[in-house]
């Protein structure tokens, strides 16, 4: 099979022979991959110019309707990719969670994009800073797509989620995006990426392949391009040290090496759900993707005093772990992802045992279920156990990228915290305890080096997805050594591929700029009562004034017998007088609320489907009997539903006194017909 890379539209084959890639059970060559020859310049160009308009041109909605038919579609096709992902090593379980977990990603992002965004092009980031004394001068931040093209350089671990774990959260800011897999497995990929092609759900120049090296891609990357990278620290740093990407002050954002630590809190103890649960995981980690997972387990920490008991434990788990052909259901660890990882790893290892004792594994071969010992990259599951870790150096800075873990133990809280931080930074850290002060402490003292943590005892160990998963709705990065980025995180991660803008100007400007009313724009004159229109015929601005109305003493003592709110300051006038904030009886906030729905809502059956929340809202200054209340209700963002046949209107609501003071201020929320509805 010739691996071909999808550059500017078309497939293409690189110019030269091209590197051979192999089975990782059975050594058979399977693929060959190579770029040379290709114009990557013309591939940057043509995201640029021609998939960057067309996702642009689309809605955050629009594009998340396009990630979730893209997960649909690729959900058809997962037999045909596990059948090619055994070749990378994976066992069924391992290719579940790189395919599976890839194409949940898109789902995840799909469904926010639709809930978390608006269904427009712009997305507003906080809220608008009033500048000026009379409010004619307010500044606002925007957030628009980058209008380059964003370069994924993924690892060969995870040829399917790597994929699809950045080109979700790209996709969505409207960012085309060239993916550059690593050539051991893109094989895979290549697969994958065949079927999103083939599919032509994505329209043109939103995605493109580049199956070998990036040649000199990167010296025809500008300031509004993005180079995501997956790998290790050493290949990040000669990257991030490019000249252009330097002088172009290029987007850079890795995930790199990781020495993730677990800990065993002290409050565990012999046959405890935590010590069990502590032990289950560790060989977890160090077995599923044969240990090859920049988020595995590589050192465990636990007291001094339960090290006999965990070391045994973890002997005996790991003496069950069958490694073997991954096509085989009695195979529990297949092989690491070829001959060359393997030397790695060992290579690694000779460093580890240098400072700590070998339990179990190591570079003695045993013989794998149904497959060759010397054509498979086969490695035992390997167990070190370290009993001077404050003086030892490689165990916290060597990271053995397969099945290996060194057992650590620890005198206090405290020393163990220190020897975590000594990874100099790491993607993940998991704490075993049902102690929550003591996990407190740890979680506090892990988080300036870790990007995630995890916390994990007999009350929420069975919904728990584990040390190791990183989920799209949590950032997947961490400082230091993990490489200081970020990816995912929910609509963080959309974030990385778009442009944050402060502008400054006029709030009719602000409102023309950013789609949401702001108060002191234009209001306009619906003609009708707005509840009357359909979310066709509404317009940003359209406002509606009410008539005023007296709050009597009889309102207050109602709506407290109906509430059952009886607070002194509604109900008792010699100690509301106490009160330095009101100085005698005033009206309930939620009565002022209700009373004001009774002046703006239009009662008659018609556009306005429901009522669903309230947002931001804030109690401004008192309202005392005889007072009179007025409100002012105005459109200030509206977002259809694509296929529902409505969407949402945030309706921005003031109501004021007498004298024109504000009262209170809150968003009303409404679901309203996209059209008229039928008599």
């Amino acid at each position: 099979m010739e691996l071909k890379s999808y550059a500017a539209g078309s497939w293409q084959a690189g110019a030269g022979p091209g590197v051979a890639l192999r089975d990782a059970t059975t050594g058979e060559v399977i693929a060959r991959a190579g770029a040379e020859g290709l114009d990557t310049g013309l591939m940057l160009r043509y995201a640029r110019d021609t998939g960057g308009p067309n996702l642009r041109r689309l809605t955050f909605h629009e594009r998340a309707a396009l990630l979730k038919s893209l997960a649909r579609f690729l959900s058809e096709h997962k037999e045909e990719f596990y059948a090619l992902s055994y070749a990378t090593g994976a066992t069924k379980a391992d290719a579940w969670i790189d395919i599976d977990g890839g194409i949940s990603t898109l789902f995840v992002y799909a469904s926010k994009g639709t809930r978390e965004l608006p269904n427009s092009r712009v997305y507003l980031d906080g809220g608008v800073e009033v500048l000026s004394k009379s409010g004619s001068f307010v500044g606002q931040h925007l957030c628009v797509p980058l209008e380059g093209a964003a370069l994924h350089i993924n690892a060969f671990n995870f040829p399917v989620w790597g994929m699809l774990e950045k080109l979700a959260p790209t996709l969505l800011a409207g960012v085309p995006a060239i993916v550059k897999p690593a050539t051991q497995t893109s094989y895979l990929t290549e697969r994958v990426f065949r079927r999103i092609i083939e599919s032509e759900i994505l329209p043109p120049g939103a995605v493109q392949l580049l199956c070998g090296g990036v040649g000199d891609l990167f010296d025809h990357l500008t300031c509004q391009d993005i180079v995501s990278f997956t790998g290790s620290a050493s290949t990040a740093l000669r990257l991030r040290q490019h000249p252009v990407v330097l002088a172009e002050a290029v987007r850079f954002t890795a995930e790199t090496d990781s020495l993730n630590s677990s800990i065993l809190g002290p409050d565990a103890a012999a046959g405890s759900p935590e010590l069990e649960l502590f032990v289950r995981e560790v060989v977890r980690e160090m077995t599923v993707k044969a240990g090859q997972k920049c988020t595995a387990i590589r050192r465990a920490l636990v007291p001094k005093s339960r090290a006999a008991d965990v070391l045994e434990a973890l002997r005996g788990a790991l003496a069950q772990v069958v490694v073997g052909d991954p096509r085989l259901e009695k195979t529990s660890m297949g092989p690491v992802a070829s001959l060359g990882q393997r030397r790695e790893v060992l290579e690694q290892l000779a460093r580890l045992t240098r400072e700590a004792e070998l339990v179990c594994g190591g570079a003695a071969q045993q013989q794998p279920l149904g497959a060759d010992a010397d054509r498979g990259a086969f490695l035992a599951p390997t167990l070190l156990y370290c009993r001077d870790a404050r003086n030892a150096r490689a165990v916290h800075s060597v990271e053995a990228f397969g099945p290996v873990c060194t057992l650590i133990p620890y005198d206090s809280p405290e020393e163990a915290v220190a020897l975590a931080r000594r990874g100099g930074g790491s993607l993940v850290s998991s704490i075993f305890s049902a102690d929550d002060v003591i996990a407190a402490q740890l979680v506090l003292g892990l988080a300036p080096y870790h990007g995630r943590i995890l916390v994990a005892n007999r009350h929420c160990a069975r919904e728990s997805t584990g040390h190791g998963s990183p989920l799209p709705h949590l950032v997947h990065g961490g400082p230091g050594r993990a490489g200081g980025g970020e990816e995912m995180g929910g609509i963080r991660g959309v974030m990385h591929y778009m442009q944050r803008t402060a502008v400054q100007g006029t709030p009719d400007l602000l409102t023309a700029a950013g789609g949401r009313w702001v108060r002191g724009a234009r209001e306009l004159d619906p003609g009708v009562h707005p509840f009357r229109k359909p979310l066709g015929a509404l317009t940003i601005g359209d406002t509606f004034h009410s008539a005023e109305r007296t709050v009597t003493v009889q309102d207050i003592e109602r709506f407290a017998e109906l509430s059952g709110d009886r607070f002194y300051a509604h109900m008792d006038e010699v100690q509301a007088a106490r009160n330095p904030l009101f100085g005698g009886r005033v009206a309930h906030g939620y009565f002022l609320v209700s009373a004001a729905a009774g002046l703006f809502v239009d009662p008659d059956y018609g556009p306005v489907l429901a009522n669903y929340g309230i947002d931001n809202l804030r109690f401004v200054k008192p309202v005392k009997p005889g007072d009179r209340i007025r409100v002012r209700l105005t459109c200030k963002e509206k977002s259809l539903r694509a296929s529902a046949g409505y969407g949402e209107v945030r309706w921005d609501t003031a109501i004021t006194n007498q004298d024109g003071e504000a009262v209170a201020n809150y968003d009303v929320l409404t679901m309203v017909s996209e059209s008229p509805l039928p008599a």
